[in-house]
């Protein structure tokens, strides 16, 4: 059973003239979204948890239980797996240590009244199927240079969906399979489930990581690193094997939930362009930093196997895009929709599953 969040596009505004003001966004037709989104700065939120913290509510309570985490594709346990984490004898510290994993570099500020965003509350249309990034868009509003509009092309436009199929039981090696997402520089893949007190994790990684931290964009320089330390997938890749009966003891109440990962690139405009001469003076007006990536999720089970994904069949993935727009500074950031915000994580959200092991 595989489910697709819709696509998703945030938008963040950071205008030093004169932060926090209403702009606009001319956008080209293939968008299907209209002519200009509006960018409105955002209404006050509580603190927000990143990726890969134990929220607030969770650490509040002494946990219970074990981690298992196992890693690596292939139909059988690896020598050495699992590695246990006893949450009942380690400190609050120590847990949250352990759920954090792998941390995402640059991530990007959290953005405030400073920023103005979309979706926002005046607008929150998604992105069709058929909706494309390329073309020409330009940012207008009080304190925004006229000179700011760029052009996206076929390498910076939205990701395809991640055309996903599953086979087995949890008390087999399930398998996982998938077609060539384009423009996709690496994958991951990350599986968790319930057995009792017990919160059972599987990656795709050769090395063992809760990988809660890895569903974010990651810049061109951390893909390639991580590639070579095989913590994600090359691109070649198109399978990868959930070794047998590492979920089998949750039961059927506990169905391992699948997520996957494909990363795309980065993109960085800057006007006017950086000049050849590194000792000639330059001052840029603005700059745009543009990244998108594919995610997938996915209730493994008996039930659900072979169950096959798509944009035109049963709901399978999502794709998106995000801007991070700077003017006379470093390009300054959004944390997307779609990581724990409104989108995928009315869906399914992996933090319920820690509820049985604080106690809630």
């Amino acid at each position: 059973m595989s489910i697709m969040p819709p696509r998703v596009i945030d938008i963040a505004l950071h205008n030093t003239l004169r932060p926090g003001v209403e702009a606009s966004q001319a956008i080209p037709p293939g968008m299907r979204m209209g002519e200009s989104l509006p960018l409105i700065p955002p209404r006050a939120q509580p603190t927000q948890t990143e990726p890969g913290e134990v929220p607030q509510e969770y650490q509040q309570h002494q946990p219970k239980g074990r981690i298992l985490l196992y890693w690596g594709c292939g139909a059988s346990v690896r020598a050495g797996q699992p590695r246990v984490i006893d949450l009942a004898r380690a400190k609050p510290t120590d847990y949250a240590q352990a759920f954090a994993g792998r941390a995402v570099p640059d991530r990007g500020p959290r953005v405030g009244p400073a920023y103005a965003l979309y979706p926002n509350e005046r607008n929150q249309v998604s992105l069709s199927r058929d909706s494309s990034l390329v073309g020409e868009h330009q940012v207008r509003g009080d304190g925004v240079p006229a000179s700011m509009k760029f052009t996206l092309g076929a390498a910076q436009d939205l990701m395809p969906a991640i055309d996903l199929r599953t086979t087995g039981k949890p008390q087999d090696s399930m398998g996982t399979s998938w077609q060539p997402v384009r423009n996709a520089r690496a994958y991951y893949l990350h599986a968790m489930s319930q057995s009792g007190d017990d919160l059972i994790m599987w990656s795709s990684a050769e090395t063992p990581d809760t990988g809660m931290g890895l569903f974010d964009y990651l810049s061109p320089a951390t893909i390639d690193r991580w590639l070579k330390e095989r913590v994600l997938l090359q691109p070649e890749t198109t399978q990868c094997a959930i070794p047998q009966g590492i979920f089998a003891g949750g039961g059927r109440d506990a169905t391992p939930m699948l997520r996957m990962m494909a990363y795309g690139g980065e993109s960085h405009i800057v006007h006017p362009p950086r000049p050849a001469d590194p000792k000639a003076a330059w001052e840029p007006e603005w700059a745009v930093r543009v990244r998108v990536k594919s995610h997938t999720m996915a209730m493994l089970g008996e039930e659900m196997q072979g169950r096959r994904g798509g944009m035109g069949a049963a709901p399978a993935a999502a794709s998106g895009g995000a801007y991070s727009s700077g003017m006379g500074g470093a390009p300054a950031g959004q944390q997307p929709a779609g990581e724990g915000g409104t989108d995928a994580g009315n869906v399914v959200n992996p933090v319920n599953l820690l509820r049985g092991i604080f106690g809630r």
